[in-house]
């Protein structure tokens, strides 16, 4: 099955999704099945503005977003307006996810792009563990430091690349925005720690950062050849490991 998101959102923003859609997509059919429900409880947490909450919710799944600006979750309410689907959206940090959410409630937790912020990492997805219902399955996608360093040096910044590397967060310099980054022994470290099982690990963005769009729009099939070109990249031993981000999915 294709992703999701291919179908959805064409150009590149599909190709950048395209993995994680993939991924996403085989745990749901999981779920459905284990489950014996066709529409499970999932939370965004961090979801911001619902790229992945709408098109799930648009697949018929009770889907809560968590996010602490009031501005991405005003965005969210108008895409899922627009796509004719309810979306539940609460203001908040994962800090306040036990508060706002009843314990053992969800199927699925989307953790996209949270824990290079949150100040306390172990204790966000401690939070989200307890979310889940027994099964249930967290989908956890953090930056890499060795992509970092990577973009760094085609940039010609070496020294900022030589420090992602030697920095234990994987930051490049004192201007970089992003706090800290996860190599893939550190995802699977996190997740165990907080009583998960972590499942295979996906490499995703690998080429897609690196070429350019202009590439994709002027040549037919260009974005279909980079998607397949992502897909099969994701699990290579070499090439996941330098993607720009990892994903990968606990279990409980």
């Amino acid at each position: 099955m294709h992703a999701v998101g291919i179908s959805r959102h064409a150009g590149t923003p599909a190709v950048r999704t395209a993995v994680v859609w993939d991924v996403l997509s085989a745990v749901l059919a999981e779920r459905v099945a284990a489950t014996g429900r066709d529409r499970l409880d999932i939370v965004d947490a961090g979801g911001g503005t619902g790229g992945f909450a709408v098109p799930l919710a648009d697949l018929g799944h009770a889907v809560t977003v968590v996010d602490p600006s009031p501005d991405s979750l005003a965005a969210l309410e108008r895409r899922a307006a627009e796509a004719g689907v309810q979306v539940r959206a609460l203001q908040g940090d994962a800090a306040d996810l036990g508060e706002l959410l009843p314990s053992g409630g969800a199927d699925l937790v989307l953790c996209h792009s949270v824990l290079e912020y949150v100040e306390d990492p172990i204790g966000a997805v401690t939070a989200m563990a307890d979310l889940l219902r027994e099964g249930g399955v967290i989908s956890v996608l953090a930056a890499n430091p060795l992509a970092a360093a990577l973009h760094r040096a085609f940039a010609g910044r070496f020294d900022e690349a030589r420090r992602a590397l030697d920095d234990p967060e994987g930051r490049w310099g004192d201007r970089d925005p992003t706090p800290r980054r996860f190599t893939r022994e550190a995802l699977e470290r996190l997740l165990t720690v907080t009583g998960f099982a972590p499942g295979e690990v996906h490499g995703v963005r690998i080429f897609a950062d690196l070429v350019p769009s202009r590439l994709l729009d002027g040549e037919p099939g260009a974005a279909r050849a980079l998607v397949d070109l992502e897909q099969a990249a994701a699990v290579h031993p070499v090439l996941r490991d330098i993607a720009t981000q990892l994903h990968v999915l606990g279990h409980r």
